[in-house]
Parts: C-alpha cells; structure tokens; sequence
C-alpha cells in the first residue's frame, strides 16, 4: 500500500518537473532569441552605410541621382574604380598612407609596450600618481585646439610639408587608452617569469626583450589595429601637414583631390569609389588579425 501511495506522489512531481525544466528552456530560447535580433539590428545599422558606399560604387551615376534608394546596381560598373584611380593619383596617395600608417603603427607599438611594462614592472616614487595624470587625459577632449601648437613645434623641427611631422607626433603622443590596455594585459604576465629571468642573469630591459614582449601577440595585434585604424582614418592633422605638398597627402586626403577633377565634381559614383579604395585595407586588416585583437583586448580589460 505504501508503494502505490509513493507511486502516485511521485507522478505529479515528475510532471512538475518536466513542466519547470520548459518553462526553464521556453525562456533561455526567448532570451536568445531577442539578443540575436538586437544583435541583427545592430549590425545592419553599422553595416549599412558601407555596404551601400561599396555597392553604390558599382552604379552609375545617373542611377545613384535618379534611384537613390536602391541599393543593389542594375548594372555593374566595375570601371568606375580604375577611373578614380587615375583621376586623383591614387597610387601614390596609397603609398604614402601605407608608409605613415606603417611607421606610426611600428612605432607606436614599442611606446606603448615599453611604457606599459615600465609602469607595471617597475618601482619608482610617484609611478601612479604620473600614471593617473597620463590616465586622465583620456577624459579631456579639446578636438583640433593643439593642432596650431603640434604644427609650431613641427615647424621648428622642420617636419612640416611631409608625412614625416605626422608620425613624430602619433608616436611620441602615446596613445593613452593603448597605454591603459597594455598595461592591464602585462598585469596579468606572472610575475615569476621575472624573477626566474633574473635568477638567469636578465636586465630589466633584457627581461622585456626576452620574456615579456615574445608573449604580447594579442596585445600587439590590438594596438596595431587601434594605431592602423586611427592612422590609416586620419585627415585633419595629415591635410594641415601636407597642405604645402599635396603629393604627399595620405589616401583619406587625397580622395578630396577626386571632387577637385572635372569628372570626379559631378559623378558620386567615383566619389563612392574611391571611398572603397580607402575603406578596404582597414576591413582586411581587421579581419586578418581579428582572434588577435580580441584576446588581446578582453584580456586587458577583464584584468584592468
């Protein structure tokens, strides 16, 4: 009898049960389901313009004029990029955005690592009080207001008319939030590598050359994008630079020189073309060193 009476308990609880774990599952799938449609919005949002700068570049321009809505082209035009790269000398605007944005992504790449391992490994008085005054300037924005200054000092160095003031400037500037990422990922190196590297005889410099920065792919692949992206993107202090010498303008200033042909004033296609040409080598490089920026940037920020 009381094998049957535990019998009988035992059934609504397993349909309690069962009801409870689908309740459980109903809800973690509707919970997926509106991230993945935010997460839809969101990435048609900030995809969009360039999806419709790429294939707007393949219309002609008639069409874009006439049906500016319409995204898909009715017919291909792939000329419009080899015309906007004779128009406005693009070759040579490229070779010039490559050699700034090269040297700015190298060179900052070493500040930023060096001062990062200087600031978490090192022992002097007022680190973190000169830390913090470095740190704070991430809050303090005052947009083109050093650009005179920046350009005066440039003057004085006779840096002026070439890229060359540019990358002085985007180096020894140290880009605070990279300082700031690097920092927090070196934090997260144990610190017995050290001390078994100098056990084995090793500098503090050496211990940087030897065993901190061989184990920085992540972090240099985040600091490359960020510095290749910002280099590669910049107009204002490149335009200002260059201004006496427009042959050598970076490629972001250089499609200005499009709109300043006959052909290229009148014809968005070009314009959206010539866009591409400038937007593609960051897409690529993104995309190539993509498992390398993550790690590298969630790492830094889950310690920091």
């Amino acid at each position: 009898m009381s094998e049957m009476t535990n019998s009988t308990d035992a059934l609504p609880r397993s349909r309690a049960a069962k009801r409870y774990r689908f309740a459980i599952k109903a809800k973690n799938i509707t919970a997926k389901t509106v991230v993945y449609i935010v997460l839809s919005i969101a990435t048609v949002v900030a995809l969009f313009p360039v999806i419709y700068t790429v294939l707007g570049s393949f219309q002609t321009n008639q069409e874009l004029i006439a049906n500016p809505s319409q995204i898909l082209p009715r017919e291909w035009r792939f000329d419009n990029y080899t015309t906007a790269w004779q128009l406005a000398n693009f070759q040579q605007f490229t070779i010039n955005s490559t050699y700034m944005s090269s040297l700015i992504v190298a060179g900052s790449i070493i500040t930023c690592t060096v001062a990062a391992y200087v600031f978490e490994r090192a022992k002097f008085k007022g680190k973190e009080v000169i830390f913090a005054i470095f740190l704070s300037s991430m809050f303090i924005s005052v947009g083109s207001l050093t650009l005179f200054p920046l350009l005066t000092i440039a003057r004085t160095l006779g840096l002026t008319g070439s890229l060359n003031g540019v990358v002085v400037i985007r180096i020894l500037g140290l880009n605070i939030a990279n300082l700031f990422i690097a920092r927090s990922y070196i934090s997260t190196i144990p610190k017995e590598l050290d001390e078994a590297a100098k056990i084995d005889g090793c500098s503090f410099i050496k211990i940087f050359t030897h065993v901190i920065f061989p184990i920085l792919k992540p972090l240099i692949a985040t600091i490359g994008i960020l510095e290749f992206r910002h280099a590669w993107n910049d107009y204002l202090m490149p335009l200002v630079f260059t201004m006496a010498n427009p042959a050598n303008q970076p490629l972001t200033v250089g499609i200005i020189s499009l709109r300043a042909t006959a052909e290229g004033a009148t014809n968005w296609a070009l314009m959206l073309a010539g866009t591409s040409i400038a937007v593609l080598p960051m897409i690529l490089v993104f995309l190539f060193f993509n498992r390398y920026f993550i790690d590298g940037l969630t790492t830094g920020a889950v310690k920091g």
